[in-house]
């Protein structure tokens, strides 16, 4: 019997009906598989996407899915875009279809990173892919028609964790100044779910992103990699010790989200290290609420998502 059922938003509760999807080393390739990660049945979009590729050193190149609406206007915002799928499942094919009306609509080039997945290519694998593509997009701003000052990263659970992790490299390598990052219920801390878990929250993380699909996503991607060492905010920003010196953040979670706590406990450390934070949370929701069309909370969080983001292209 469900314990925070009653506590869904009625007009997502048919998310609650949705087969579970195990994820496990035995069924990763299956899921992989899944029409729910992959473009099949998409509607073709209003223009194409392109592909490129960066550097990435000592490792295979990373392919980058360029979404460059038609425009006039030089100088754009531009956002470096990373998919979820728990660190082990995804492609950035799909945003090649679903990011396209965000990119028309703030006339932004919008480049979503393919990153290398676990447990097959562990830390800090994922993490080199995405910082080669900000290299890569900071390099091409001005054949992109791109302000490089003007870049953003977003990235969506497992993405946004990618995110918070790629701002806090570029801060620490002195690389590319982001304009901001903005993290989608972000996937930060891989003690959640597991024996340090800080939170154990009752009422978060039943439905959709389980506490051991969460385990498993986490343990692939850390390999044989000991978080102690000073790349362990890189692995799971919740570990960094200093937050100051990052980029402005905007940050949504649901109330019933098994990220919440974990979110919540970010922004306030960002908050507290002097970065202009702007989060929300949202009653109702589970994790990936606003995947449901038509509803009061997708309508919401999409107009908010839209002033975000244009506070932070300036």
């Amino acid at each position: 019997m469900s314990k925070t059922g009653h506590l869904v938003d009625p007009e997502i509760a048919a998310m609650l009906e949705m087969p579970d999807i195990e994820i496990t080393a035995e069924t990763l390739a299956d899921v992989r598989a899944n029409p729910l990660f992959s473009v099949e049945g998409l509607p073709p979009p209003p223009f194409a996407a392109s592909e490129a590729w960066a550097k990435v050193p000592d490792s295979p190149d990373v392919k980058l899915v360029v979404i460059n609406p038609p425009s006039q206007r030089t100088r754009r915002a531009a956002i470096l875009h990373i998919h979820g799928g728990g660190m082990v499942v995804g492609t950035a094919d799909t945003a090649g279809m679903t990011k396209q009306p965000l990119a028309l609509e703030h006339d932004c080039v919008i480049v979503s990173v393919d990153y290398r997945l676990a447990p097959e290519t562990p830390f800090p694998g994922p993490q080199e892919d995405t910082y080669a593509a900000l290299l890569w997009l900071a390099e091409q701003a001005e054949e992109l028609g791109v302000d490089p000052a003007r870049i953003v990263v977003m990235g969506e659970s497992a993405g946004g964790g990618l995110a918070a992790s790629l701002a806090l490299m570029a801060r620490d390598r002195n690389g590319p100044r982001l304009a901001g990052q903005v993290l989608i219920y972000p996937m930060l801390d891989w003690r959640t779910g597991g024996p340090d878990d800080q939170w154990n929250n009752a009422h978060t993380g039943e439905f959709i992103w389980t506490r051991d699909k969460n385990r498993f996503g986490w343990e692939s991607l850390r390999g044989d990699y000991a978080p102690t060492d000073g790349r362990k905010g890189w692995f799971s920003p919740a570990l960094a010790e200093d937050l100051a010196g990052l980029p402005p953040c905007y940050m949504i979670t649901g109330a019933l989200d098994l990220f919440l706590d974990e979110d919540l406990d970010y922004a306030r450390r960002l908050i507290d290290a002097g970065v202009q934070t702007e989060l929300h949370v949202y009653p109702g929701a589970i994790h990936a609420f606003e995947m449901v069309p038509d509803t009061a909370l997708q309508a919401q969080a999409a107009m908010d998502l839209r002033r975000g983001l244009g506070r932070l292209f300036g």
